[in-house]
Formats: structure tokens, C-alpha cells, sequence
């Protein structure tokens, strides 16, 4: 069994805490919010990969052919509400990850709340990811995404 600082420590390295949004005509908002929680790693690490899915008993395993690693990842926002950030909770992150952490929490609880679906609180859950993972790219922008979702009030 690996321990549990251990996989903080790995996360603080090579894990994301991440919100994406796609664009959803069928959803009143028009956006899809979707948190996700990941750890990627070398091709050569795929057992070191399985233990942290035996860790956290949840969650499933991707190859990446794109970037060639394996890929960790939970998406389901009730387990990472119950599994995911109770673990972040108690062993914290110490480095700069831990800022984007404290973001990624606010919006998993929101999005628990539904509070993603109402025109009233997704404008603050785009901005607050928005200001997480700088080094990530995105599809859309925050400025058209808030643009879409000003297009869907009216």
C-alpha cells in the first residue's frame, strides 16, 4: 500500500486538479462543467499508476497517445467530493498545487450544489477556473464562455 504523503507528494509533481467546459445546446446554461482530478505518468510507471487506483479504490487508468503516458483519473464529482478531496484534506499539498486545490474543492462543492447549472453561479465557477493550471490550454476562452452564457439569459 503506498502512503498516503507519498501520493500527495506525487500529486503536488505530476497530478491536476482541472475543470473543463464544453459547450452543451441541450443544457439550459448551454455549458458543460466537468471537474476532474488526474495523474499522469511515463508509459514505464503504469504499475505505479495501478497502485494509486488501488489507493484510492476509484477512478480508472488511460493511455495517452498523444503525450504517450498513463493517465490516472476521476471525473465523478460525488467521489471526488468523498474520496478525492477528503484525502487532499488531510495529508495537504504543500507547494503552489495547493492554491489551484483550494479552487478545484470550491467548484467540486458547487457543482455538487448544482450551482453550475443556474446563469447566476456558473459565471463565478468559469472565473474561478479560469485563474487555476496557467500552463494549460483550453478550447474556448473565459470571455466567449461568458459571452455564451450572457447569449443564453436572454
Amino acid at each position: 500500500m503506498l502512503d498516503p504523503w507519498y501520493v500527495t507528494g506525487l500529486v503536488e509533481g505530476e497530478g491536476c486538479f482541472c475543470v473543463n467546459f464544453t459547450l452543451r445546446k441541450k443544457l439550459k446554461v448551454g455549458i458543460e462543467t466537468r471537474p476532474s482530478f488526474s495523474i499522469s505518468l511515463n508509459k514505464r510507471d503504469l504499475e505505479l499508476i495501478k497502485k494509486i487506483r488501488e489507493f484510492f479504490k476509484v477512478g480508472g487508468i488511460r493511455f495517452s497517445r498523444k503525450d504517450r503516458v498513463y493517465k490516472y483519473e476521476v471525473r465523478n464529482v460525488k467521489i471526488l467530493c468523498e474520496v478525492i478531496i477528503p484525502h487532499f484534506e488531510k495529508y495537504p499539498l504543500q507547494g503552489a498545487k495547493r492554491e489551484d486545490f483550494e479552487k478545484f474543492k470550491k467548484i467540486c462543492k458547487m457543482v455538487r450544489a448544482n450551482l453550475h447549472l443556474s446563469p447566476k453561479f456558473l459565471p463565478e465557477i468559469i472565473e474561478i477556473a479560469y485563474s487555476m493550471n496557467f500552463s494549460g490550454g483550453r478550447k474556448h476562452t473565459k470571455d466567449y464562455l461568458l459571452q455564451v452564457l450572457g447569449g443564453m439569459k436572454g
